[in-house]
């Protein structure tokens, strides 16, 4: 027997329907071929002396005008061939009433005509026709939209107005304030608090050799060092402008960067830095081949270890231990299937990252990843690498510049290294950028940008900002702690002070870093995984200062807290690399819906630690401090409260907004998109949590900190759940396992188990 498989549905296919129609005691079952988005002719039968016309598939309607399309402009970023920057129609619209005229339809920018608003919703492959969603709903776009308005001055004014629960929470807040005498820090977090910041270094080169015929690790690196090209030189190779695969302009030094982090996880090889390991690569590709780079993950990778013949324990591969004798790729086998699979298991996807990594690494070498040669007359504005050269369309004198530029750079470079000269090789770089500047003007970036760009690399504030919080958090935390069982102490307070001042500067830093990134982006910091993580973590320490004023514990739970989220977002799953953005997203309602509720998720972090903190507070309550214990866990309670009204004002109005930005952008507001339906439930779980204090039983401090610990899973869903494990409109990167049902399991035990011990004290002290 033979096993069939069964078809692939593609979208857009039409469907079968089979109908069983009845008439005077009459059957017959009529066969019908359509779906959404196909218009077929009529079936006629005859039944029970009836006569039937049926049809399936999109109803036909007629408008009181036409829509010609003369031309469909799909623009690309540079040098790429489906990665699309924006599409468009070139339309006319045909109107006896009302007179013809032009429009130019694209991504967030409508027609409208009277009454009907036309939508850009997507193309044909061959980019010869559009895709044109059609709404005729005017009134009832403006009625919504006011509805809207009207929702967003109604949260605001809870914030605001002098007669609100928000109200009311800040003056307790001024009272308990005026009664404390000590403030009252997370003892419990404090207590042995080891956390090891940094992943212990390993560099790539601790490989083990086990081809007998190949030089050793400590061979390859002795003639790497003796070869290397001096950092000051490195540097200014690192400010050559290249294009990567995906269009976007960037110095060497950033594609350097990436590509070492891709490869082995860290930014540097041993002792060279990217630009020196880059310069090498391209100098001297021969020897990189048998250099351990490609970073292979332990146990599952166990499988490719064994196919490509290296030892279990080993953590990096050659290039050359991917191909056999013949120079038969080792993978192939096993990669049709893991490409073909819609959805991929654990293995399929590290057979699909490792073959990445090595054409990653294969191209580098190959010569193919330095495209710095402009292509004359190209409407898409690509660039080549040397080898590409022939493709050129150069003529005359910049024919044999592009082709003698490189191996005149590298003869020059190799002579400053024996004579520690290099200005005949600073010249022909110098000289590469105004060949560039000459044949590329449209989108090269300027000295200014590449210098900023270099500057950001160098000093990756982000991941160092991660360690700096975590330090001023974790002092401040020890300083208050010791301020509860200390009189008042000039000293103390000033160091208490001072670290509260330096929390600040690192959100300034914090800040600077982001405004850095958008300039060098172009666009928004808050467009994928990586730049929501710094965002949110920014949006944290930001609401943390902002309610910290009146509680320095607060700025020191923030600052942990917010060294936490940038910790998350240098793992290794997430790419810190700057990228173009989609279509949909190069709008303005990308700085107004996504800023917003991105930057809710601020406050509910800071509520679900400042729960954790009351909830430990209660743990540590005795006679003795019962007073003090008590005015500090009402003051928690008091910010937490306001704290998560904060968050779900901004989170519901955000919500709308996406709305909004769905319907100027797609003609609906609702689509069930899992990101939409997650946020809507995380709206119906803190409006629960803010109004348990008005359900007899449920109310108390106890229950409504353990809630604001348990809501924060609602958070981590919308936002991890559906960024990583979900497909959808918002889906980052689908189907990676982030979280572990391990961890899930291990966080809902310790929730359950902090909750058991808060509640035995609470019961014996507080609760009335």
């Amino acid at each position: 027997f033979d096993v069939v498989k069964k078809p692939e549905i593609l979208k857009g296919d039409e469907d079968g329907i089979a109908l069983k129609v009845t008439a005077n005691n009459e059957s017959k079952v009529l066969k019908l071929i359509g779906g959404q988005g196909h218009v077929n002719a009529m079936k006629q039968d005859s039944i029970g002396g009836m006569a039937f016309t049926l049809s399936y598939g999109s109803k036909v309607l007629e408008l009181p005008f036409s829509v010609k399309l003369n031309d469909f402009i799909a623009d690309k970023y540079p040098g790429t061939e489906k990665s699309y920057s924006s599409f468009a129609s070139e339309v006319t619209v045909l109107d006896e009433e009302k007179g013809d005229y032009d429009y130019r339809i694209f991504m967030n920018n409508i027609l409208d005509h009277r009454g009907y608003r036309f939508f850009q919703a997507s193309f044909d492959p061959d980019e010869r026709g559009t895709i044109l969603s059609v709404n005729h709903d005017q009134w009832g776009t403006w009625i919504t939209y006011l509805g809207y308005m009207l929702l967003y001055f109604g949260l605001m004014a809870i914030l605001f107005d002098k007669n609100t629960r928000f109200a009311d929470l800040k003056r307790a807040l001024n009272k308990v304030k005026n009664k404390k005498t000590k403030l009252v820090a997370i003892l419990i977090l404090c207590f042995g608090l080891q956390i090891n910041a940094q992943e212990e270094q390993h560099s790539p080169n601790d490989g083990h050799d086990h081809n007998l015929d190949a030089p050793s690790v400590e061979q390859i690196d002795s003639i790497l060092m003796a070869n290397i090209a001096p950092k000051e030189h490195a540097n200014l190779f690192g400010k050559m402008v290249l294009q990567d695969i995906g269009g976007r302009m960037m110095p060497v030094n950033t594609y350097a960067s990436e590509l070492l982090r891709k490869l082995t996880k860290y930014d540097h090889y041993g002792e060279m830095d990217a630009n020196q390991a880059f310069i090498s690569m391209n100098e001297s590709p021969a020897i990189w081949y048998n250099v351990p780079l490609i970073y292979l993950k332990a146990k599952k990778a166990d499988s490719i270890r064994k196919i490509i013949g290296i030892p279990k324990d080993q953590k990096y591969a050659k290039l050359v231990d991917f191909f056999d004798d013949d120079f038969r790729y080792k993978l192939s086998p096993y990669l049709d299937e893991a490409y073909r699979a819609k959805i991929p298991n654990g293995f399929q996807k590290e057979f699909k990252e490792t073959d990445q990594r090595v054409n990653l690494l294969a191209n580098t070498l190959d010569g193919q990843s330095l495209k710095i040669f402009p292509r004359l007359n190209d409407d898409n504005n690509k660039w080549l690498s040397f080898k590409d050269l022939d493709d050129s369309n150069y003529k005359g004198m910049d024919s044999v510049y592009g082709k003698q530029i490189l191996p005149l750079y590298f003869t020059a470079l190799r002579k400053g290294k024996s004579t520690g000269e290099f200005k005949e090789a600073n010249e022909f770089l110098k000289s590469i950028r105004s060949f560039q500047t000459k044949h590329g003007p449209e989108v090269i970036i300027s000295e200014d940008k590449v210098n900023t760009e270099v500057l950001y690399n160098q000093y990756d504030i982000f991941k160092k900002l991660f360690s700096w919080y975590m330090y001023a958090g974790t002092l401040l935390f020890i300083l208050l702690i010791v301020q509860i069982f200390k009189d008042q102490n000039k000293i103390l307070n000033l160091f208490i002070k001072v670290l509260i001042g330096i929390v600040v500067i690192l959100f300034i830093l914090h800040t600077a870093g982001l405004i850095v990134r958008w300039y060098i982006s172009g666009h928004a910091p808050w467009s994928d995984a990586y730049e929501s993580m710094i965002y949110v973590a920014w949006a944290t320490m930001f609401f943390g200062l902002a309610f910290g004023r009146k509680s320095s514990m607060t700025i020191a739970a923030t600052a942990f807290v917010t060294s936490m989220i940038l910790m998350i977002a240098h793992w290794n799953w997430m790419d810190p690399a700057i990228a173009n953005l989609q279509p949909v997203l190069d709008s303005y309602w990308l700085m107004i819906h996504v800023a917003v509720i991105v930057a809710s998720y601020g406050p509910f972090t800071l509520g679900m630690i400042l729960g954790i903190v009351s909830l430990l507070l209660m743990i540590l309550t005795n006679d003795k401090n019962r007073e003090k214990m008590f005015l500090n866990i009402k003051e928690l309670t008091i910010i937490n409260e306001m704290s998560l009204t904060v968050g779900l004002v901004m989170l519901a109005i955000g919500n709308f907004l996406g709305g909004m930005w769905a319907n100027e952008s797609w003609g609906r507001y609702w689509g069930w998109d899992p990101k939409e339906t997650w946020a809507l439930i995380s709206i119906m779980i803190y409006a629960f949590v803010i109004h348990m204090r008005l359900v007899p039983g449920l109310r108390g401090r106890f229950g409504f900190n353990l809630m604001s610990i348990i809501a924060f899973a609602s958070i981590l869903m919308t936002y991890f759940g559906v960024n990583f494990y979900l497909a959808g409109l918002h889906s980052y990167a689908s189907g990676d396992q982030i979280v572990s049902l391990q961890f899930i399991a291990i966080a809902a035990v310790v929730i359950a188990l902090l909750g058991l011990l808060a509640y035995r004290k609470y019961a014996v002290f507080y609760r009335k």
